[in-house]
């Protein structure tokens, strides 16, 4: 069923009691083929529009021209030794800058999330996000340009990590896990000789792991400690990784993202933060389809103010109240 996500569906999906079940031109999410299934749809009797007529929307196509771009200025530094930082100013920054502008943000937050070639992806997708938290943390243009490269090159230090360790499917040994946490360092090193050991782009590569507890790497940093700019590069950098599929684990659905980052799950990040981006995600979700996690689609028409993560759901003629019935969260936001 799997090779079905993706595909749009030309027709109605109507079940054996004449009710539409997923509309006509849906993009089939993994919710859709659940309910696909549970409804007793044959799939081979489902119309798909041809694949050549499904081109990706511009945002999309933005966003996989400036990933190709960002693989083939960082796959340089393998060849020259050397960070094209220039390029990256001029070509990577202002199309990060220009997609993020996108005001429909969860078709942005698909865009950006990382599905094949990850560690790019994952480049470009936090670079997007931080730019988006910077903007909602009212920095000016300067100061937000100088965010979205820092969060373009948060990671740069695994140029000098094997891929086969980076790319490693199973759990990594005590040696290689203590290698990939070198990455901050190498990072760090590698920009240090460009920009100045305290440029806030090299710390945020150095620090984007450290923890407000204390509890973070390299350094053990506490709070004040830790730059702004890492900060924000921390929370972007465990929004992306936990909604995209990796090589050990598939896309963390959206409620348990939100859910962790707010009891702190990995680690403690900034709560000012943390309490930005997400209340700016959820307030955007009022009137978005949604997929509950047992599988049924359904709106938000209304946020509780109590706690937002909770809304109201309608499904046809019922109304679900997420805050009440606690046995039931959203899974994914529809695009």
């Amino acid at each position: 069923m799997d090779k079905y996500l993706g595909r749009t569906i030309k027709n109605d999906l109507i079940n054996a009691y004449g009710v539409t079940v997923i509309p006509a031109m849906s993009i089939l999410n993994t919710g859709h083929l659940e309910l696909i299934q549970k409804q007793r749809i044959d799939i081979f009797d489902i119309i798909f529009v041809e694949q050549e007529q499904e081109q990706a929307p511009p945002y999309q196509q933005a966003v996989d021209s400036i990933v190709d771009t960002s693989r083939d200025l960082f796959e340089s530094y393998r060849i020259t030794g050397e960070i094209p930082l220039t390029d990256i100013k001029k070509e990577v920054v202002p199309a990060i800058q220009e997609i993020s502008r996108n005001p429909d943000i969860f078709a942005l937050f698909n865009a950006v999330r990382g599905k094949d070639d990850y560690t790019y992806q994952h480049n470009i997708g936090v670079g997007v996000l931080s730019t988006l938290m910077g903007r909602w943390l009212e920095m000016g243009e300067e100061e937000l340009s100088l965010l979205s490269l820092a969060a373009t090159l948060h990671d740069i230090g695994k140029l000098k990590i094997p891929d086969e360790i980076l790319n490693k499917p199973g759990k990594l040994t005590e040696d290689e896990f203590s290698l990939v946490k070198k990455h901050t360092l190498f990072g760090y090193e590698m920009l240090k000789e460009r920009m100045g050991g305290d440029s806030p782009v090299a710390l945020a590569a150095l620090q984007h792991h450290e923890r407000n507890d204390g509890g973070g790497y390299p350094h053990g940093l506490k709070e004040e400690q830790i730059g702004f700019f890492s900060k924000i590069i921390a929370v972007a950098d465990i929004f992306h990784a936990m909604s995209s599929k990796r090589p050990y684990h598939e896309p963390i659905p959206f409620h348990i993202i939100v859910d962790q980052m707010r009891r702190g799950s990995f680690g403690a990040l900034d709560p000012h933060i943390v309490a930005v981006f997400l209340e700016n995600i959820v307030k955007r979700t009022v009137g978005r389809g949604v997929v509950l996690t047992d599988g049924r689609v359904g709106e938000i028409v209304y946020l509780n103010p109590h706690n937002i993560e909770t809304p109201l759901i309608r499904i046809g003629d019922e109304y679900i109240d997420l805050s009440k019935r606690t046995e039931l969260n959203i899974r994914e936001i529809s695009i």
